[in-house]
């Protein structure tokens, strides 16, 4: 264990999705916190590099996650660039969240590794509070996810388990140079996840699979731009082909436990009201 006393962790997307639980696990170990994002008092921008020098300033180590996607096509640049200035400002120790199986991610972890940084990567499969969270919600709220997943199984993981990965990865020794591949413990289809939380809840929730073209519809509707919709179709058209419908051992490699299961995470948010019409 590294001595966490006076050490203060940059966490870029400081009220997002993991970023906020990050932030949580890292003042529970005793860290210090820098939770940075456009609003945050030190504000952060992965597009405004003037903004990054203040963010990066006394901080000994940091976890970046990518505002948008890893794969996104400027994903890239933009980890490599921040890296490098990390490094040049003596915050060598930097954690990346990468998506596993994700080919298009390649380029932002190979910009990391190129970096000079100590440097770990964390390869999430999808996240379980996918469904509590984000553009998904309201539909699962409102009692149909339709989505272009088909029957295809995916081992959704709790984001906590990302966060508690990525506060050993900054603050134990051995884990520079490491890929950690972190999954759920089980194979769910989106069908089956849908029906955890239908019976979380006692509600008639359900679950429709629709093809992609027109879920890109869709998000066109929805006011997306075109190429933000092109890259999500070509993503997702990647992603759900079931080429990641394997388990990974990355939380029990790290943390010596094994992850938290879909169903625990669905009563926990049934319970909080989370999915309540």
């Amino acid at each position: 264990m590294r001595e966490t006393r006076d050490m203060t962790v940059l966490v870029t997307g400081g009220s997002g999705r993991t970023g906020r639980l990050v932030a949580e696990s890292a003042e529970a170990a005793g860290l210090g916190v820098r939770a940075v994002s456009r609003s945050a008092a030190v504000p952060f921008d992965w597009e405004d590099r003037a903004t990054w020098a203040a963010a990066l300033d006394g901080v000994d180590a940091a976890y970046l996650a990518y505002y948008s996607d890893i794969g996104a096509p400027t994903a890239a640049d933009a980890v490599g660039a921040l890296a490098r200035q990390a490094v040049a400002s003596g915050v060598r120790r930097l954690v990346l969240l990468s998506a596993r199986g994700e080919e298009m991610a390649l380029p932002a972890e190979r910009a990391l590794r190129e970096s000079g940084a100590d440097w770990t990567i964390v390869r999430g499969s999808w996240f379980a509070q996918n469904f509590s969270e984000g553009p998904l919600l309201e539909f699962v709220r409102g009692g149909e996810l339709a989505f272009p997943a088909g029957e295809v199984r995916e081992p959704f993981i709790d984001a906590r388990d990302i966060a508690d990965v990525v506060v050993a990865a900054l603050t134990e020794e051995g884990h520079g140079g490491r890929i950690y591949d972190v999954t759920g413990p089980r194979l769910l289809s989106w069908r089956e996840a849908v029906a955890e939380i239908a019976r979380a809840t006692g509600r008639d929730i359900r679950y429709v699979p629709m093809p992609m073209a027109d879920y890109a519809a869709v998000m066109t509707e929805f006011g997306l731009p075109g190429p933000e919709v092109a890259f999500l179709t070509e993503l997702f058209t990647h992603m759900l082909d079931g080429h990641n419908a394997h388990l990974s051992d990355g939380v029990r490699k790290v943390l010596g436990r094994e992850p938290r299961d879909f169903t625990e995470f669905a009563r926990e948010q049934a319970a909080a009201g989370t999915w309540k019409a």
